[in-house]
């Protein structure tokens, strides 16, 4: 007689639950939940697990954003070809990718910042996550085109880049949320015109080559 080995319970991923079903009552609701004890009550789940993985539905809505660019960061790391390119190309191709995983959450993102827009002088708590994790990245890719003289060295002016790079993520985001055209090619657009102007802007200028001129005619005296 075979013995029959008896299967194990398929583990369940508390975390991605909630993320999952946050989400869902978001879509179905059009709004947040009013409870954590509700929304567990609900999910059939002790309102301890929540708070093992969460503090509050904020960090709930970090997590998404945070879980976007990872999505994001991932895909394009995955690509041989991404290695090879200049610190403008990784750029734009981070915000192509990043809109693409973005379009993936377009209903749950449209239901919370479709209307209201995202405030332009405080930064929602939700994004705090996703803004540091961004501007370690883009640091990264700056590091890389002041290497290659792609993006010129400015005193005071160089450790403000990431910041200006953050503020076109929000830009781009925006643009995007309300963009209606077919395919989002107008975000396409703005993504192009926006990062080029950027890095015409960090890159080396006619007002930069005057000042290496006029530095060397005053120490050649």
């Amino acid at each position: 007689m075979e013995k029959t080995t008896a299967k194990k319970p398929t583990k369940i991923d508390k975390r991605k639950k909630i993320i999952d079903a946050y989400k869902n009552y978001v879509l179905e609701h059009g709004k947040s939940p009013a409870s954590v004890f509700k929304f567990t009550k609900e999910l059939k789940m002790k309102e301890a697990d929540f708070y093992a993985f969460f503090s509050s539905f904020t960090a709930v809505k970090r997590a998404v954003w945070q879980k976007i660019f990872q999505v994001t960061l991932s895909t394009l790391e995955s690509q041989e070809i991404y290695k090879q390119y200049s610190s403008r190309e990784k750029l734009l191709a981070f915000f192509y990718t990043w809109i693409e995983e973005l379009k993936h959450n377009r209903s749950y993102l449209l239901v919370l910042y479709g209307t209201h827009q995202l405030p332009s002088h405080t930064l929602p708590q939700e994004l705090q996550g996703f803004r540091d994790d961004f501007k370690e990245y883009v640091k990264g890719v700056l590091a890389e085109g002041e290497e290659n003289d792609e993006i010129a060295k400015r005193p005071y002016l160089s450790d403000k880049y990431d910041e200006g790079l953050w503020l076109q993520v929000l830009f781009v985001f925006r643009f995007w949320i309300k963009d209606h055209s077919d395919g989002f090619e107008k975000t396409d657009e703005a993504i192009e015109k926006s990062v080029n102007l950027a890095f015409d802007l960090m890159g080396k200028s006619a007002l930069d080559t005057f000042v290496d001129f006029a530095k060397f005619l005053y120490q050649a005296r």
